[in-house]
């Protein structure tokens, strides 16, 4: 394993009360009029916060909205995530307009216990994500400990992310943080089996880290989405208009010969004659055997033979990893594989699999299937989950202390 969370300091083995607590929480979160349209990544933060506060530590949390890139952006201050963070904790959360000099130093060192202080967005300044030592040591000036509990930014080597662990006494994992380590983590070293991986998306380089990190690992690796027809190509078949990467079929091809039976690909794919993403529209649609895509028509969802191969595979799983949708989900013509996979995934779950989803379009795919809650856990970190499945260390987390 890349990182072994469990030597990693943890929050509840500081000595919090009256402490200043400096939290970076992932509070990236979309707004709509001035207001947060979806509080998920506040609620996420909850454990963490709700602990602190009820240890007696003065909590200071810090987040990143949007790309600002170094410059105050009216559009983009955190101002609002503090009003719906009072709504959601039931008690005020004071905010102050910057993150680092006089007024931040002032709020923070004037908070009382179990009070919460949200500071402004971080990338307000160029030292965020320049990893500027000047920036993370005014940072660590406002607290006396330090939590990360923002797993969605931990795989960014930013100042307040990994650089501010050089001058605080004491750098540990928040709850959120911690889940997500312990389920990715469980899954990779220690899965029940039989383990099973389905990665989907458009690209077969995006996804390279992880197929080869994941292959010597499951039992069955599940190939979807758009990359499939690059491997497909490799195996000397008709692809029609769908997408192939034409520089990754050696790969492919190579992969086939070493991967065997291991690597699974689907038999039979909805086609299309015509198709506009940003319209979400589509032409006369069929369903065609692998073998039998025709010459100008497009692959964009797996078929009703292709389904059924797979939930069969997971059926008899006993720990599922998806990353990456099977097919154009975001159109409902193209949206059966992925969601027949959503719907899967539940049901497994319900028998006692352990199911993880690594956080992205699969994530928001759970969501339109209605099945969020019904999976063991949904990851808050698209790239972070997937530079951890490419068995990456992520600077977030290897900046925390050694317990």
């Amino acid at each position: 394993m890349s990182i072994d969370v469990s030597k990693k300091l943890f929050v509840e083995q500081l000595q919090t009360t009256g402490k200043r607590v400096f939290v970076r929480v992932d509070f990236n979160v979309p707004l709509l009029n001035g207001k947060v349209e979806n509080d998920k990544r506040l609620r996420a933060s909850l454990p963490t916060i709700q602990y602190l506060r009820a240890q007696g530590a003065r909590v200071i949390l810090a987040s990143h909205l949007g790309r600002p890139d170094g410059k105050k952006v009216a559009d983009l201050s955190l101002a609002p995530v503090a009003v719906a963070l009072s709504e959601i904790l039931g008690t005020p959360v004071k905010f102050v307009g910057d993150c680092v000099g006089p007024d931040a130093e002032k709020a923070a060192n004037s908070l009382q216990n179990g009070e919460v202080l949200l500071l402004e967005n971080l990338r307000f300044y160029a030292g965020e994500e320049g990893r500027d030592e000047a920036f993370a040591r005014q940072l660590a000036g406002l607290c006396d400990l330090y939590v990360n509990d923002a797993f969605g930014a931990a795989h960014r080597e930013h100042a307040s992310t990994a650089t501010i662990a050089k001058f605080v006494s004491q750098a540990a994992c928040g709850y959120l943080m911690k889940k997500e380590l312990d389920y990715l983590g469980t899954a990779l070293a220690k899965p029940q089996r039989p383990f099973v991986a389905i990665i989907g998306g458009s690209k077969v380089s995006s996804k390279i880290s992880v197929i080869q990190h994941l292959l010597p690992q499951v039992d069955k690796l599940i190939l979807g989405g758009g990359m499939t027809y690059t491997f497909l190509k490799a195996q000397g078949l008709e692809t029609g208009a769908s997408i192939v990467e034409n520089d990754k079929v050696d790969f492919a091809r190579q992969l086939l010969a070493e991967a065997g039976d291991k690597l699974v690909l689907a038999d039979d794919f909805t086609v299309t004659d015509k198709f506009d993403f940003k319209a979400r529209t589509m032409g006369n649609l069929k369903v065609v055997d692998k073998d039998a895509i025709p010459v100008g028509w497009e692959a964009v969802d797996i078929g009703p033979k292709s389904i059924e191969k797979f939930k069969a595979i997971l059926s008899t799983a006993k720990t599922v990893l998806w990353n990456g949708p099977v097919g154009v989900f975001e159109v409902e013509a193209a949206a059966k594989g992925t969601m027949a996979i959503a719907h899967t995934l539940a049901e497994v779950t319900a028998k006692g699999a352990t199911t993880i989803i690594g956080g992205g379009d699969s994530a928001s795919a759970a969501k339109s299937a209605k099945v969020a809650d019904q999976i063991s856990h949904v990851s808050t970190g698209g790239g972070a989950s997937l530079e951890f499945l490419e068995g990456k260390i992520l600077p977030g987390v290897a900046a925390l202390s050694e317990k």
